[in-house]
């Protein structure tokens, strides 16, 4: 994790001593046998290279140039991954029919770009899967809720995951949460995740690594890859 780590300029004095007193932030720790998950790499989620503002008429969900910031910095990560044929899994975020996610009630996702087909479903170019990366479909905020994830970890015998992708304080966020539940070694990649709220991606992270996981840079996770091999 970076020393001054993206939530550093939220924490009051008080914040400071409560998470010193109480413990908070050790380590966790990762195993031997990673799988790298890139949470919904995906053109509604990304967005367009540009600033969020100038891309949300388009893309009402796109975190704009900050996504693609992220994608390219995890794009040696990948590389690691299936250079040492360790596993890379993507989620997608795709809807059968219109509003039937358990997003509907919180945002607006009339559109016909959220349906299977369309190009916003579709993994954003500089990433795409390749063959022998897997790809598992979800329609919830957790890759583990109504998916095979767990049955494909277990089969694969992975002990750690390396979470990257988006957004933070949502699928990123509660895939991790579910992960750590389910007694795997979890680390968030921080330049690697995005979200389309600033608040809300420091707030997850730092959540996140206060009580449940590990945040590491794209450059410490990358030695971890290296270091294994």
């Amino acid at each position: 994790m970076s020393p001054n780590p993206v939530w550093d300029d939220l924490l009051t004095p008080t914040d400071r001593e409560v998470i010193r007193l109480g413990g908070y932030g050790k380590p966790r720790g990762l195993g031997e046998r990673p799988a790298l998950l890139i949470i919904d790499p995906q053109y509604n989620y990304a967005g367009a290279d540009k600033p969020i503002l100038e891309q949300i008429q388009e893309w009402p969900s796109g975190v704009g140039e900050s996504a693609w910031r992220a994608v390219e910095r995890l794009k040696p990560l990948i590389t690691a991954f299936r250079e040492r044929k360790r596993p890379v899994i993507y989620t997608r975020q795709v809807q059968k029919s219109i509003a039937f996610d358990g997003f509907a009630a919180k945002a607006v996702r009339s559109s016909p770009q959220y349906l299977e087909g369309s190009k916003g479903t579709s993994m954003v170019e500089p990433i795409a899967p390749q063959e022998g990366d897997r790809v598992i479909d979800k329609s919830y905020a957790s890759a583990f809720y109504g998916t095979p994830l767990l049955s494909v970890l277990i089969k694969l015998k992975v002990d750690t995951l390396l979470v990257a992708g988006g957004t933070t304080s949502g699928c990123v966020r509660a895939t991790c949460v579910d992960a750590i539940s389910r007694n795997f070694d979890v680390a968030v990649v921080e330049d690697c995740v995005y979200d389309r709220i600033s608040v809300s991606h420091k707030v997850a992270l730092l959540d996140l690594w206060m009580k449940y996981c590990d945040v590491l840079s794209d450059r410490d996770a990358l030695r971890y890859v290296q270091d294994l091999c």
